[in-house]
């Protein structure tokens, strides 16, 4: 395991245990963060207690258009706040599957689901670049704040086509970088906790998802992540200067077979 894998397993292992919003620095509330990137209070009344730990970057499901019976899967699904917002759009007829590389916030969800009752969600341990879900049986991939913390992105990107069903889709909020990072930041733990020292540039990110297979990428929203991050995540050391990264939403479609858009 990378020295930068072992940094995101750690810390986000110690916010599953605490119940945190953050890895590192003084936390704001869950719902407040949460309230902040663009959850409603209706979202926030509707996922299990303990599910949202304030550690996103944007709202997915927002932009997702989730229908009924339809499989979802969520990227880094962390305690399970996603996924169960997910569960209940897709209802009894669907299925939504979270995974996760951090035990503790698998177990943490695995709980959640237990106590509120859901059935038609289900918790995998494993590494985004090597997904324990089959090909082509999603309808969907949300995910968010998390593609930032995977070390090979091009694997990650080629893994969430591989899942997607002909024709399936992509939402997600992430981070990205506007200018490169000082060299203070690119290589410091808390600044990796805090979806920045793991972030590449605009460009990048969006090529990559269309060089991994999906067309009609588009981003959606945008907005400065240093008011999102600042005082939160960063650490001692490590705050983030405004403009020089940007939270974006996300989507984009796997072609269907025989090259049909």
């Amino acid at each position: 395991m990378s020295k930068r894998k072992a940094w995101v397993k750690e810390r986000y292992g110690a916010i599953a245990a605490s119940g945190g919003s953050c890895c590192c620095g003084e936390p704001a509330s869950s719902d407040e963060v949460a309230s902040r990137i663009g959850y409603t209070p209706q979202e926030l009344a509707a996922a299990p207690a303990g599910a949202n730990l304030g550690l996103g970057c944007g709202n997915p499901i927002a932009i997702a258009s989730i229908q009924p019976g339809e499989t979802v899967l969520d990227l880094g699904s962390g305690a399970g706040f996603d996924a169960f917002l997910a569960a209940a759009r897709v209802g009894p007829a669907g299925r939504v599957i979270g995974v996760d590389m951090t035990p503790e916030m698998i177990e943490k969800a695995r709980a959640n689901a237990a106590a509120s009752g859901f059935a038609n969600v289900e918790f995998r341990l494993g590494e985004i670049e090597r997904m324990p879900v089959e090909s082509s049986s999603v309808d969907l991939v949300i995910s968010n704040c998390v593609l930032n913390l995977v070390p090979d992105k091009p694997a990650a990107f080629r893994e969430l086509v591989r899942v997607l069903k002909p024709g399936g889709r992509l939402a997600i909020s992430d981070i990205v970088l506007d200018r490169p990072l000082p060299a203070e930041l690119a290589d410091d733990p808390d600044a990796w906790c805090a979806c920045v020292g793991g972030a590449i540039s605009r460009q990048e990110y969006l090529q990559g998802l269309r060089e991994a297979g999906l067309v009609q990428v588009e981003v959606m929203s945008e907005a400065d992540a240093a008011p999102l991050l600042a005082g939160e995540c960063c650490g001692e050391g490590a705050e983030l200067p405004a403009g020089m990264a940007t939270s974006i939403a996300v989507t984009g479609r796997k072609p269907l077979s025989g090259g049909k858009q």
